[in-house]
This record gives structure tokens, C-alpha cells and sequence, in this order.
């Protein structure tokens, strides 16, 4: 099949270049924005998409700040409980002064060695579900709307590629600073 009979089965012929007529076929056979109210509408379901995106952007970034928090104090807390529960009570009662240094062995784990073994701290935050699975579809609901966004401005028309930029300006003007891209800024 040529693309000509393909474009006219599609209900509307796609130009390949920046336009601003109407015609063109916006994520279903169904929507074809010809007349300027119609392709009006369309851009501000397209703003509405943009800002939606950058929203939940803020959202996701919001939650892993809190969530990387919250995995690091249970990860420091059962670190040194680990730590505590590895002394024992005649090396946590000897006197410092009463300390040989040279008695001491030269490396950690060396048999007889007075100060408690020391591990080190974990770097990455654990798997915990409550955390990593809402994660997980915030971030395939924003990269679903991306893609969206993206097939609009595969349509070629320039009035669906401004309100896009427009609304994901919008967005990040209203929700950028709650994101933190990932990190938590404390509010001064």
C-alpha cells in the first residue's frame, strides 16, 4: 500500500513539516482538529497533558526524597544496632588509659581484637515494596504522558508543539520546586 491511499484511509493527510493548518490526526482516528475551535481545544488538552506531566514529575520527586529518607533511617538504625549488639561488655568497660596501643592488633578482624567490628554502611536503600512499587507506576504514568506528548508534536503541528512547551513551562513554574530532582531542599 502506497502512503497516499494510507493517508486517506487515515481520514487525514500528515505533512512533514511545521504548519499550523488543521487536519491532522491527534492520538485517535477520531480526533482530527480541523476547524480553529477544534484545534483551540486541542491545545489546551495538550497544555492540560503538559502541566499533568510535570506535576506528576514533582509528585515522583517528592516521594523518593521522602522515601530515600525513610529507607535510611532504617538502614541506619539497624546498622548501629548491628554494631551495638557486636560489643561486648568487657571491651565496652575497659579503661582507655589502661590501652596498650602496641597490644592492639594493625587490621580489623585480626583474633583478639578489642574494638567491635565495624560494617559498613549500606549505600543502597533496600527493596521496600510500599516504596519501590508506587514508584515504579508514577514514573510509567509520566513516562506514558511523555510519549503522548511526543506523538503530538510528531504531528507537525506547530500550534500542538507551543502549547506543549507552554504547559510543561507552566508545570515547572508551578511544580518544579516540589520535586527537588530527587533530593530534599530544605525551605530556608
Amino acid at each position: 500500500m502506497d502512503m497516499g491511499s494510507d493517508n486517506m484511509v487515515m481520514g487525514g493527510s500528515m505533512k512533514p513539516y511545521l504548519h499550523f493548518t488543521g487536519g491532522d490526526n491527534l492520538y485517535f482516528k477520531s480526533w482530527l482538529p480541523s476547524s480553529k475551535g477544534a484545534i483551540a481545544g486541542a491545545c489546551i488538552a495538550l497544555v492540560a497533558l503538559a502541566i499533568l506531566e510535570r506535576w506528576i514529575s514533582a509528585m515522583r520527586g517528592a516521594m523518593v526524597a521522602s522515601w530515600r529518607r525513610s529507607a535510611m533511617t532504617v538502614t541506619t538504625a539497624k546498622y548501629h544496632a548491628t554494631d551495638l549488639s557486636t560489643t561486648s561488655k568487657e571491651q565496652t568497660s575497659i579503661d582507655v588509659e589502661e590501652l596498650d596501643v602496641q597490644s592492639l592488633p594493625k587490621r580489623p578482624g585480626e583474633k583478639g581484637a578489642l574494638l567491635p567490628q565495624r560494617r559498613s554502611p549500606r549505600m543502597i536503600p533496600p527493596f521496600i515494596a510500599t516504596h519501590d512499587i508506587p514508584r515504579g507506576a508514577m514514573y510509567a504514568a509520566q513516562a506514558l504522558l511523555a510519549y503522548a506528548l511526543m506523538l503530538a508534536v510528531m504531528s507537525f503541528q506547530a500550534a500542538f508543539i507551543i502549547s506543549i512547551i507552554l504547559g510543561l513551562g507552566i508545570g515547572e513554574v508551578l511544580f518544579g520546586r516540589l520535586g527537588g530532582h530527587g533530593q530534599a531542599h530544605p525551605v530556608h
